[in-house]
């Protein structure tokens, strides 16, 4: 990527940052085990968490119990039970269920976090630093992908799992449950004009796949001060391209730029304007002054 792009993207990116934290201003960071316990009703359980089960007259029930990575908890009299992707209020009526009425009549319990695992994304493929990420609230995808450093990519997908998952995803598994699309360099447009509704919230499990083929990818060569391959959002002009690349030499001639382009297995020269949209895979030439 050369000086210039680069430095375009790392101002789409600030304004991407700053925009996401102006929207996020005011939400609650991830809740600590007693916040969790105290008042985050909605706060959903994950493998890896601590659960603080308290059932009233049955000290001999009570106690903590973590959550494995299947997502249930071993529990006495009724053996394994489900809490991965459940509230702690919902854990609590299902436990409630399971106990009664063969063991206990009326059961009066309480299910509490006892220790927090976190809510994590994972983020995989052509980024620099791929791995797991922590999730705060309202964190979006762009955030995730600037910490994983995503270079040059211009599309992402987001893996949602189906339940609640242990690990990542991988395209295609039978674990996802919702495959979603962004495309990177519409979203960096967006973004320039103020608009965040590609920019998605993340969820805890998700998987980030940022795939190392660039569909989006052009190459801008001759007569231009940067010549090379380009990533570029849908709806890009030869002159934009150009522009990209650092504008011409003084030996340019824009009237001779040319498009070379693969149609139907076959690779065709076609003299461009200005004003023509590039496609994925063109490369535009500019060529030289006759005299």
């Amino acid at each position: 990527m050369n000086e210039r792009t680069s430095l375009l993207r790392a101002l789409v990116l600030a304004v991407v940052v700053l925009a996401a934290a102006a929207a996020a201003f005011g939400q609650a960071a991830p809740p600590s085990a007693g916040q969790a316990a105290g008042g985050q009703e909605n706060y959903v359980i994950g493998r890896g968490d601590v659960l603080n089960v308290t059932v009233y007259d049955q000290p001999e029930l009570s106690g903590k119990y973590p959550v494995e990575s299947d997502g249930s908890f071993r529990f006495p009299l009724v053996g394994r039970v489900k809490a991965a992707g459940l509230t702690l209020r919902q854990a609590e009526a299902d436990l409630r269920r399971l106990l009664s009425p063969d063991y206990l009549k009326n059961p009066q319990l309480t299910i509490n976090l006892d220790q927090f695992r976190g809510q994590r994304v994972f983020v995989f493929g052509a980024v620099s630093s791929p791995g797991t990420y922590p999730l705060a609230d309202g964190t979006t995808i762009i955030e995730v992908l600037v910490k994983a450093g995503y270079g040059a990519a211009s599309v992402a997908t987001v893996l949602r799992p189906r339940n609640s998952q242990s690990g990542p995803l991988q395209p295609g598994a039978a674990g996802v449950g919702e495959t979603i699309r962004v495309n990177l360099r519409e979203l960096e447009k967006d973004v320039e004009n103020g608009i965040l509704a590609r920019n998605i919230a993340l969820r805890d499990g998700d998987t980030v796949f940022v795939p190392r083929f660039d569909p989006n990818r052009i190459y801008v060569t001759g007569e231009v001060k940067s010549p090379g391959a380009y990533s570029v959002p849908e709806g890009t002009t030869v002159l934009q391209a150009i522009t990209l690349a650092g504008g011409v030499t003084e030996k340019a001639s824009l009237r001779r730029t040319q498009i070379i382009r693969l149609v139907k297995g076959e690779q065709k020269k076609v003299n461009a304007k200005m004003s023509d949209i590039v496609q994925p895979g063109d490369t535009v030439v500019v060529n030289e002054k006759l005299f």
